[in-house]
């Protein structure tokens, strides 16, 4: 099973669309690698910069709707080969979110309220989120700040795909 967590990326925004996570230009690539170098290259947001951004993270807490748009695996994968495995947010395209799944990466959904205290509580310090699979909790912790904890739901067959690390895996597990 993957490990999830990590430094965590703020993408203070709704409607972030998979042309944004991985633009169609480069959907002629064969391999995840070859996505590396272009994911979130569109993206507009205030103050980010991808190259500079993404290095080093492993989540990103983002606003509602997170993956709509085209529904191709390239998203996920592009977030994947970057390092990202955890996306919470306050929703997400169902196409967008069970290839996050099949993938064996969690999607995970929480409270716009729970979304707005986390952002007004670390956006813009040095976060980090651990992820209690089992206990189904996430931890947000930054220097000198107090821990904020969330509770989280999966259905059974989500968490049997994260910890199989996919769909393909959890289909030669049991097929």
């Amino acid at each position: 099973m993957k490990q999830f967590g990590g430094k965590l990326l703020f993408l203070d925004r709704s409607d972030i669309n998979t042309d944004e996570i991985i633009p169609a230009k480069y959907l002629t690539e064969i391999s995840k690698e070859a996505l590396k170098p272009y994911c979130l290259e569109d993206l507009k947001l205030p103050d980010f910069d991808a190259k500079r951004d993404l290095a080093g993270k492993s989540a990103i807490l983002t606003r509602g709707n997170f993956g709509c748009g085209s529904s191709r695996e390239h998203a996920p994968w592009a977030l994947e080969v970057n390092g990202i495995n955890l996306v919470i947010a306050e929703s997400f395209a169902r196409i967008f979110r069970q290839n996050m799944y099949n993938c064996g990466m969690l999607a995970i959904e929480l409270p716009p309220a729970q979304i707005d205290e986390i952002f007004s509580s670390f956006k813009g310090l040095e976060t980090e989120v651990s992820v209690d699979l089992n206990g189904s909790v996430l931890q947000f912790s930054a220097p000198g700040h107090a821990p904020y904890r969330a509770v989280f739901r999966l259905t059974e067959f989500e968490a049997a795909l994260v910890k199989s690390g996919g769909w393909v895996q959890f289909a030669a597990e049991r097929y």
